[in-house]
């Protein structure tokens, strides 16, 4: 592997490990039903995100909700000795993919078949500090 290429793989190898993310995997439900609900927290704060998806009546936001808690325990594990209340967290990325397509038949009238496509997809969550970012900014 060329040099370039290395360190092109390391620099993104450690912006990863600055992130605090959580993802789902092939969560049963279809990537257009998860966006309507991620679409309702991306950029909010985490304690609003958190209300939003408690009172929501998609299905999809109970799923959302347990992924949220755990980008925040990504969160606290990476950043000890700093409390959660001070650093003022906010989703700042969520976005929603389209995982595998399970195909099955469903029977039709006149001895005909068609197909139904049962969709599922793949959620990640981006959680980040606002205060952090206000630091930077002023350091700069």
């Amino acid at each position: 592997m060329g040099a370039r290429k290395r360190n092109r793989a390391n620099s993104i190898k450690e912006e990863k490990q600055k992130k605090c993310f959580a993802t789902l995997r092939n969560c049963p439900s279809s990537p257009r039903k998860m966006r309507l609900v991620a679409d309702q927290i991306r950029g909010e704060s985490v304690d609003k995100a958190m209300d939003v998806l408690k009172y929501s009546p998609k299905a999809a936001s109970e799923d959302l909700q347990k992924l949220l808690l755990s980008a925040v325990a990504n969160w606290q594990a990476k950043n000890e000795g700093k409390r959660m209340e001070d650093a003022e967290l906010y989703v700042k990325e969520i976005y929603v993919d389209s995982a595998r397509v399970l195909k099955r038949i469903r029977p039709a009238p006149q001895g005909r078949a068609h197909r139904i496509r049962k969709r599922s997809n793949h959620v990640t969550i981006v959680v980040d500090s606002k205060l952090e970012k206000i630091l930077e900014n002023e350091n700069e």
